[in-house]
């Protein structure tokens, strides 16, 4: 990712001082922070820990607030169309890049509907198999999969998930074959694959890591462009499938046309928030790489996310009715 740290040096000095001043008037009250997925899952557990952080740091009160369903629309949506005074923020996985080209009557917003503040990170996801199945490596359940088209059942973690794309998209480059079954987040989806209800999913790395070692769940692979300090021994898919990689992120956003200085203030408490090591050592654990993207540099990457997934659900023929 390109860093524009020369602007964004200068960009944050210049708003230092309205952002200071406004530390005393902002916030007065509970901010609502939505997260699109339910308690527990990554999404939550790392915007639990950046928020909870950032509360600490400022004495000022951000309450976390699940608002599930439809792939993360329902969150999405509802923050798009909130009063833009700071009071009501989104944070984001990529649902928010990838849904508006996936749901082919609308997902209920656009990206423009958004005012990006922070890039926190990223991490990898698993690709997880019930350890009773047959297939021990990604190119076993590719060859797998097209011995018995639509035989294996992949749990997401809802439509439009990370978890869905990242498998569509690995479908695309390899031809294999399975049926989609999406789950109400990533807690369920991994349930009924360690039961043997379904064959295989894909998660973040923080929650499969205990599952995988205790041995109730196989990995096959991680998503992210090289190996996790976490899971230095995973191979990553594109080892066996050169140029795949798929992460998810996270992301803090408001609605669109937030006062910049609402903007200012809240990227450098993020900022503060990401540079104290407890919290560090916490995304660490998490699977997440901290990017710590101030809000230009949060737009670019936004844009970019969503050029890529419009064009790689285009090429797949992936749609959500």
């Amino acid at each position: 990712m390109k860093r524009f740290v020369a602007w964004a040096a200068a960009a944050v000095a210049g708003l230092c001082v309205p952002a200071a001043a406004l530390a005393q008037t902002y916030p007065t009250r509970p901010v609502q922070v939505y997260v699109g997925f339910p308690a527990g899952g990554s999404a939550d557990i790392v915007g639990r820990h950046v928020m909870g952080k950032v509360a600490e740091i400022t004495g000022k009160s951000f309450v976390i607030e699940n608002k599930t369903g439809a792939g993360g629309n329902l969150a999405f949506a509802a923050a798009a169309a909130a009063k833009n005074d700071g009071y009501t923020l989104l944070f984001s996985t990529p649902g928010i890049a990838i849904n508006p080209s996936l749901y082919r009557k609308g997902a209920g917003f656009k990206t423009e509907d958004f005012t990006p503040i922070a890039l926190v990170g990223e991490a990898p996801l698993v690709l997880l198999a019930n350890p009773t199945r047959p297939y021990k490596t990604i190119p076993e359940l590719v060859q797998e999969s097209k011995k018995r088209p639509d035989e294996i059942r992949f749990a997401s973690s809802g439509n439009g998930s990370s978890s869905h794309l990242a498998m569509d998209v690995l479908r695309f480059m390899t031809s294999m074959q399975y049926l989609h079954v999406p789950y109400r987040g990533g807690g369920p989806a991994m349930t009924d694959t360690m039961s043997g209800q379904t064959d295989v999913t894909m998660l973040p790395i923080a929650e499969s890591m205990p599952y995988v070692r205790d041995g109730r769940l196989r990995a096959l692979g991680q998503t992210g462009a090289k190996r996790s300090s976490i899971a230095p021994d995973m191979p990553t898919i594109g080892e066996a499938v050169p140029g795949y990689s798929s992460t998810t992120w996270y992301m803090l956003l408001g609605p669109a046309n937030t006062p910049p200085e609402v903007v200012a203030w809240l990227q450098q408490q993020v900022a503060r928030a990401l540079a104290t090591p407890d919290l560090q050592a916490k995304l660490r654990d998490a699977g997440v790489d901290v990017i710590n993207g101030n809000a230009a540099e949060a737009t670019a990457f936004l844009q970019s996310e969503q050029k890529k997934w419009a064009e790689r659900i285009k090429a797949s023929g992936t749609v959500i009715e």
